[in-house]
């Protein structure tokens, strides 16, 4: 992906800066089925896979570095993925427009950046106040999907996931075992051949 050239075509602009929820069976031609959110897709190998082997889900997939996003949406379009949806965002401004609640069957959150240093965690994905907001964005029974290369990130996501109200079936603080049936994302395909431990769980809301 490093040496693919900045596609010049924004990827989902008209979609953003919206002042209330998007019609999402509109924006997806009236396709119907389970909407899903995935929040920083990276270079793609998961959502690319996932929608290619799922025709019925209708999935939307954030990125907010501007090479990634335009590149996901290129190639989904080049390979007539007609249920995926990029956009080149910042998530945390633009979910809580975009979405109404319990409107969502699933969110994914896979290899977050860590953000090592203490004054930059204030730039993670989950904290305190998005992840209640998540949670009121899932349906009753929806699912939300984290995965995670960092332990100590790990062990903190599930915390504030499990605080803001989602279960986790195996019991607080519990990470799952990885299924086979699963979609492995592009960077986690290089950890399942080196053997580096993921961190994943599947909660669900009440």
């Amino acid at each position: 992906m490093s040496r693919v050239p900045l596609r010049p075509t924004p990827a989902g602009a008209e979609l953003l800066g919206q002042e209330g929820p998007l019609d999402w069976a509109l924006v997806f031609g009236g396709q119907s089925g389970p909407l899903e959110l995935e929040i920083g897709c990276g270079a793609g190998g998961f959502a690319l896979e996932y929608c290619r082997r799922n025709p019925a889900v209708r999935y939307v997939a954030f990125e907010w570095r501007k090479k990634y996003a335009r590149e996901v949406a290129f190639r989904a379009t080049k390979n007539g993925l007609t249920n995926l949806v990029t956009l080149e965002a910042d998530a945390r401004k633009e979910v809580p427009r975009l979405f109404s609640p319990e409107s969502l069957d699933v969110i994914h959150l896979q290899f977050p950046d860590p953000w090592w240093k203490r004054a930059h965690q204030r730039r993670a994905i989950l904290q305190p106040d998005f992840a209640p907001l998540l949670l009121g964005l899932l349906k009753r029974g929806g699912m939300f999907d984290f995965r995670t290369d960092v332990e100590e990130r790990g062990k903190a996501g599930l915390k504030l996931l499990e605080a803001a109200g989602l279960v986790n079936a195996l019991g607080a603080g519990a990470f799952h075992p990885a299924d086979p049936d699963e979609v492995p994302s592009t960077r986690e395909r290089r950890y399942l051949v080196t053997g580096q431990p993921i961190y994943r769980a599947k909660l669900r809301k009440p």
